[in-house]
């Protein structure tokens, strides 16, 4: 059954509407028809089962048949930050972190990043990146859409560091020095809701300054496993042990 998600908060009404780019994907992608049901996820992550009563020139309209009881949302709140990586490398992590469970992402300019975008490109890569995340939304049935921010500055990034309950920082030395406890004390002691920032640099990882600069802000250093992961890898191992500790277990 096809999801679709809207920016309305939801309310128990008789009659839903779809319009805009949800509607054309409706009514001229796969053509739907009166009677034919789909997933309506609001933005306060209640998700219904709906039943098209009507397509109309500009909209389709919906009842609600029930609720969608199944939690899709991890526990907690896991934001991915990222120094900005070469090629679609970025475009990979928000593909795969949605499907994994990311609430939001952001990516930042580290000091071994060596791309370099001006505003209009950083707009458009954005663009592109939530178009990407609301599409491997949609495909893994969650119940919200993340966040994407590509930030202009590395100051902008550290500015947000107050923002969050818990900070863990992947950090190839700790790897290589066998540390393997931190990550796991961390998910240990986290409380549901709880706002975690998980930070991985690009591909010549992240610099003595700002290791230095993350721990001054309570970020705990963590290891991945005794293999060096690559940039775009590392974000998916963290999400799946989140998953693992706090869903499977």
């Amino acid at each position: 059954m096809q999801r679709y998600f809207l920016t309305d908060q939801y309310e128990a009404k008789s009659e839903y509407e779809v319009t805009g780019e949800s509607y054309h994907h409706m009514v001229r992608v796969i053509r739907m028809s009166k009677g034919d049901h789909v997933y309506l996820a609001f933005a306060n992550q209640i998700t219904i089962v709906a039943e098209i009563t009507a397509v109309l020139t500009d909209k389709v309209l919906l009842k609600e048949i029930e609720k969608e009881h199944q939690e899709k949302e991890l526990p907690v709140h896991i934001t991915i930050a990222s120094g900005y990586p070469k090629g679609d490398k970025l475009e990979w992590i928000i593909q795969k972190g949605t499907e994994l469970g990311a609430h939001d992402f952001i990516g930042f300019p580290a000091q071994s990043s060596v791309v370099k975008w001006d505003d209009k490109k950083r707009v458009k890569k954005q663009q592109r990146c939530e178009k990407i995340a609301q599409e491997a939304a949609e495909q893994s049935h969650r119940q919200v859409t993340p966040q994407v921010t590509l930030l202009a500055t590395a100051q902008e990034f550290y500015q947000r560091l107050a923002e969050y309950d818990e900070i863990v920082v992947a950090y190839e030395e700790a790897a290589k020095a066998g540390e393997k406890s931190q990550l796991a004390k961390v998910l240990s002691q986290t409380v549901p809701g709880a706002k975690i920032l998980a930070i991985f640099g690009p591909e010549g990882g992240l610099t003595p300054k700002e290791i230095d600069l993350l721990t001054a802000q309570k970020g705990v250093l963590c290891g991945l496993g005794p293999r060096i992961l690559r940039c775009e890898t590392a974000p998916l191992y963290f999400l799946s042990a989140v998953s693992y500790q706090l869903e499977l277990q």
